[in-house]
């Protein structure tokens, strides 16, 4: 996993590390009882406290970072808001001194809040201690629940099996059309696999396969992500239907140029845009912070792990392969009668 301490990682990847750290519900839920964070919210002087450092290094560090802090959980209550924060939080302003005086704002953080001002702290022991705490726990928590094993990480989101019948079912459309349609050998099915790979991702399935250390034996769709397998199944689909129907239109078979522009427009078909960002967003993000792996043709999408992708992977929704075997015994049943 690449973690904040990486001194030539981008600024924006270095980023795209604390957010998705603070993301992880999961883990944070575990630090917060490491260091018996149970309060739900906490002031700028607990904060000072908590770290051991001057208020006037805490405020440039809200100062340097304020997007980003108040993206987790940081503001600054007035008026109207910090009434109603008083009125729904009175056992928290219960534990305030403030020597008699009106508060008219307050900053308040959460543990997420706590968090990211550790990751963004660079000259004190305690940010250091939490940092590597957070370390050890994140590791741990993906240790549990894949047992040290992601590369089928992919396996354990529940619409991972209905997405791999339908790309399949798509593949078989695919194959067939080249079969009928297009005058080449045997080679024509790696070779046109390779390119809606390379039209989706820039890469080929051999140098995926490498990325990820698949052996011969591996088959590569079954380490893609369901979201990643739609898209998939829409090449194959869109290129099955064109292939026949260039077909019937000039009553021959097409050659390798011909079925490479037909790839080529689909790529740059405006209906494609937003379910290829999307799927290079997902692949590229999850790949990045679950397997270690960086796909430097799109690595311009990473972004954040999310929430949601934590609990799809990590959480309570995720479903390991032999439940959802058993759960889809019917379907797969079915599949094999046809």
């Amino acid at each position: 996993m690449f973690i904040f301490n990486e001194h030539d990682t981008p600024d924006n990847l270095e980023f795209v590390n604390r957010q998705s750290i603070l993301n992880n519900d999961l883990a944070i839920a575990r630090l917060a009882n490491a260091y018996q964070l149970s309060g739900k919210y906490f002031t700028n002087q607990q904060i000072v406290d908590f770290f051991q450092i001057s208020t006037q290094t805490l405020e440039r560090i809200i100062s340097e970072n304020r997007d980003e802090l108040i993206h987790n959980d940081f503001t600054v209550l007035k008026g109207s808001s910090l009434t109603k924060f008083q009125e729904e939080n009175p056992e928290f302003f219960a534990t305030l001194t403030n020597e008699g005086r009106k508060i008219t704002n307050l900053s308040v953080s959460t543990v997420r809040t706590i968090l990211n001002i550790a990751m963004l702290l660079k000259n004190s022991d305690k940010a250091q201690e939490v940092r590597s705490k957070m370390l050890d726990i994140i590791v741990q928590v993906m240790q549990d629940k894949t047992n040290g094993n992601t590369k089928y990480i992919n396996q354990r989101d529940a619409d991972f099996i209905n997405q791999s019948y339908r790309e399949d079912s798509e593949r078989k459309l695919f194959t067939a059309a080249l079969s009928k349609f297009v005058g080449m050998g045997p080679y024509k099915y790696a070779l046109f696999t390779n390119e809606i790979y390379k039209a989706i991702f820039g890469e080929k399935a051999q140098e995926y396969k490498a990325l990820l250390d698949l052996d011969k034996k591996e088959n590569l769709r079954n380490t893609l992500y369901s979201e990643v397998l739609l898209v998939i199944a829409s090449f194959e689909a869109g290129i099955a239907y064109e292939l026949e129907n260039e077909f019937n239109r000039r009553g021959s078979k097409l050659s390798q140029e011909d079925v490479e522009l037909i790839i080529s427009n689909i790529k740059e078909h405006p209906l494609q845009r937003p379910y290829l960002d999307e799927a290079r967003t997902k692949m590229a993000s999850r790949d990045y912070e679950f397997r270690d792996v960086i796909h430097q043709s799109i690595s311009k999408y990473i972004n954040p792990v999310t929430k949601e992708d934590y609990q799809k992977f990590l959480g309570n929704k995720s479903v390991e392969l032999r439940e959802q075997l058993d759960k889809n015994l019917e379907v797969l049943k079915r599949l094999s009668d046809k």
